[in-house]
C-alpha cells in the first residue's frame, strides 16, 4: 500500500462527515476530523500495552509543520522507553501550580475580573499593555517588588503617573487574587507605594476647559454616538456606563430618564430629568441611544442582540484625541464631575445634588427622607442648562442660546 504524506492542502480540504473520522499518514501521525469541521492532530501509540492517544494540537491554530515537530518529539521519547503523555501531564501539572504571568493574568481575568466586574476589559488592556510584554514569560513567583517598582517608574517616567497608578492598582489586585488562591505565598506588591501622586475625585473642567471641550470635539476622531454620548454626561451630570447603555424605553413622559436598580451604581432606582439639550442629544433613535456598530452583524452565522457601545470606548476616545481637545488630561468621569460642581456654584444643595447624581443618603437621612426631589432636580438641570449655554456660547449668564445637534429642531414648546 502507498504510504500517505500530509500535505497542508490535503488536511485543508478534508470535510466533515456525519460522524467524526481520521487520517493516518502512518507511525500513529493522525488528524482527527469532527462532524463540526474541526481537526485535531494526535499521536496513537502503545505503551506498556496499553494504547495511548496524544493530542497534538488544533489545525490551522497548530499548522501541518508544528504539528509533525510535536509528533516526532513524541515518538523519539516512545523509542527511548518515556511516555510522553505523561511528561505532558506533568508539565501541565507544573505550568498551573507554578504559572507564568501570562497564564496568572489570564485566570484573573477568567476567575475574577470577569464575574465580578463590569469594567473587566480595562483591567484585562491596562495588564496587556506594560505588565504582559514586560514579564509574561517569567514565573509569577519569580516577580519581585524591585520588577514592580521599575515598571511603575518607567510608566511614570513616559509622561503617564495616572497610568502608572492605575497599572498599580490593578497588579496589586491580581497578586492578591494569586494569594488567595495559594498561587503565591506573597504578593511582590507588598510594600510598595503609590508612584504618583493621587488626585482621586478633584479633576473639574474649567469654564475655558469646557467651552473648548465642548467646542473642539467634533474634530476628534470618533462617531456621533460617542460624541453625543460624551456631551450628554456633562448635560446630564449622570455615570458614563448608564449614558452609554440608554434606551428609548427608559424614556418616559417625554421629559424624565428613568433608571432601574440593576443600571445603577448603588442599585437605587433613578430619575433623570431631560433638558432641551439633553433631548437634542438623545434624538429620536429607538432602541439603545448609542447602540455598538457590531448589534444586528453576523457572529458565528448568527445575528447579534442588539447592544450599547462599551463604556470603555468612551475613555479611549478621549485618551486618543486629548490634543485635538485641546483640554488636559481628564476622564469622562470628569465632565460628571464638572456638572456638580457647577451645580454646586450656582447655588444649589448638597442634597439636591446628590439626588441629581443618584448618590445613595447616608445614615438616619437615608432611613427617614424619602424624598424624590422631582421639582428639584428639574431646577437644577435648568439652571445648569442655561449656564452650560452660556459657557459654550460665550453669551451672557442671562443670554440663553438654544444649543441643537438636532437642525432646525426646537423642543422648548414641546
Amino acid at each position: 500500500m502507498k504510504k500517505t504524506t500530509f500535505t497542508d492542502t490535503m488536511i485543508r480540504k478534508l470535510k466533515p462527515a456525519v460522524s467524526d473520522y481520521s487520517r493516518s499518514e502512518g507511525n500513529g501521525f493522525t488528524c482527527r476530523v469532527m462532524p463540526s469541521g474541526s481537526k485535531t492532530w494526535l499521536y496513537l501509540y502503545v505503551f506498556d500495552g496499553t494504547r495511548r492517544k496524544m493530542n497534538l494540537g488544533s489545525y490551522p491554530e497548530v499548522s501541518l509543520e508544528k504539528a509533525r515537530r510535536r509528533f516526532d518529539d513524541a515518538r523519539r521519547q516512545v523509542k527511548n522507553g518515556v511516555d510522553p503523555l505523561t511528561e505532558k501531564e506533568q508539565a501541565l501539572r507544573e505550568r498551573q501550580l507554578s504559572p507564568t504571568v501570562s497564564d496568572l493574568i489570564t485566570e484573573y481575568i477568567e476567575k475574577h475580573a470577569k464575574p465580578h466586574k463590569r469594567g473587566w476589559m480595562e483591567d484585562k488592556r491596562i495588564l496587556e499593555k506594560d505588565a504582559l510584554p514586560a514579564w509574561g514569560k517569567r514565573k509569577a513567583k519569580d516577580i519581585k517588588k524591585r520588577d514592580v517598582v521599575l515598571l511603575l517608574e518607567k510608566i511614570v517616567e513616559r509622561g503617564s503617573p495616572g497610568s502608572a497608578n492605575n497599572n498599580f492598582k490593578i497588579i496589586r489586585k491580581m497578586f492578591r487574587f494569586a494569594v488567595q488562591r495559594d498561587i503565591l505565598e506573597h504578593s511582590p506588591c507588598d510594600g510598595v507605594v503609590m508612584p504618583a501622586p493621587l488626585n482621586r475625585g478633584d479633576r473639574v473642567l474649567t469654564e475655558k476647559e469646557t467651552q473648548t471641550f465642548w467646542n473642539n470635539l467634533d474634530t476628534c476622531h470618533a462617531s456621533d454616538e460617542i460624541r453625543r454620548a460624551l456631551r450628554l454626561i456633562l448635560v446630564t451630570g449622570q455615570r458614563p456606563g448608564e449614558v452609554i447603555g440608554m434606551h428609548r424605553k427608559e424614556i418616559i413622559d417625554g421629559r424624565w430618564w428613568f433608571l432601574r436598580p440593576e443600571r445603577c451604581k448603588n442599585k437605587q432606582a433613578h430619575m433623570v430629568y431631560l433638558t432641551d439639550t439633553a433631548l437634542d442629544l438623545i434624538g429620536d433613535k429607538d432602541g439603545f441611544i448609542f447602540e455598538s456598530p457590531v448589534s444586528g452583524k453576523p457572529k458565528d452565522g448568527k445575528p447579534r442582540e442588539p447592544q450599547p457601545i462599551h463604556v470603555n470606548a468612551l475613555a479611549h476616545v478621549v485618551r486618543r484625541n486629548r490634543d485635538l481637545m485641546g483640554v488636559a488630561d481628564f476622564t469622562p468621569h470628569d465632565l460628571r464631575r464638572t456638572a456638580s460642581t457647577f451645580m454646586s456654584k450656582i447655588g444649589f444643595s448638597d442634597e439636591v445634588i446628590d439626588a441629581v447624581l443618584n448618590h445613595s443618603k447616608q445614615g438616619i437621612i437615608r432611613t427617614y427622607n424619602l424624598n424624590s426631589y422631582s421639582k428639584e432636580k428639574q431646577a437644577a438641570m435648568e439652571a445648569w442648562e442655561r449656564k452650560l449655554q452660556s459657557i459654550i456660547t460665550g453669551a451672557g449668564k442671562d443670554n440663553v442660546v438654544s444649543i441643537t445637534t438636532a437642525k432646525g429642531k426646537d423642543r422648548s414648546t414641546a
